[in-house]
């Protein structure tokens, strides 16, 4: 498994808009619809990753503690579905399902979405105050599948409990390590 680090943009853009297919509701939603003025989490991640395996169920803890706080949670995958059929939308239902993402998990297809934020693996986060500024970008936290290391989400939450206190979050901030994005040809 190749190693991919998060590109770690500077801090302050806001989010780009979208309008994707939700692979559990059956219908297109749009990032207008599904953020939250408190702050929105938008996690790129895919199905046959085991970085993303490692820290699927810390994702759903994460979101299942911050949601009723009222932060937004939404996960995209953007994988080439033709050559990685196993991260194609009807699997992705079912693994949602089967994992219980109290999130939509929406499918970007043209992959313009993971363009336009600049993603470069999965999982890679990216939070979002109420204006929708990026406050964060990077890891979940420091585990990773061969290191031993407790998956606990500190990065994230620690962003989170940030915005939600309106105080700054800290600017150091390390890139999420995983699989490539699988870009289209």
């Amino acid at each position: 498994m190749a190693e991919t680090p998060s590109k770690m943009n500077t801090l302050g853009f806001k989010a780009p808009g979208f309008k994707l297919f939700d692979t559990v509701s059956g219908q297109n939603r749009s990032l207008q619809e599904l953020k939250s003025p408190r702050a929105t989490v938008i996690m790129f991640i895919c199905n046959h990753c085991p970085f993303v395996k490692h820290v699927n169920s810390e994702l759903v803890r994460v979101a299942g503690d911050y949601m009723p706080q009222g932060v937004s949670f939404i996960a995209i995958s953007s994988n080439d579905a033709d050559k990685y059929p196993e991260d194609g939308p009807d699997k992705m239902k079912l693994y949602a399902e089967r994992l219980g993402y109290p999130f939509p998990y929406l499918y970007d297809e043209t992959q313009e979405v993971a363009k336009a934020y600049d993603a470069a693996c999965t999982p890679d986060f990216f939070v979002f105050d109420g204006s929708m500024k990026c406050v964060y970008r990077g890891q979940l936290d420091d585990s990773r599948p061969s290191n031993n290391m407790p998956v606990d989400g500190k990065d994230l939450r620690n962003a989170l409990d940030s915005v939600l206190a309106g105080k700054p979050v800290d600017p150091v901030q390390k890139p999420s390590i995983g699989c490539n994005i699988k870009w289209k040809l």
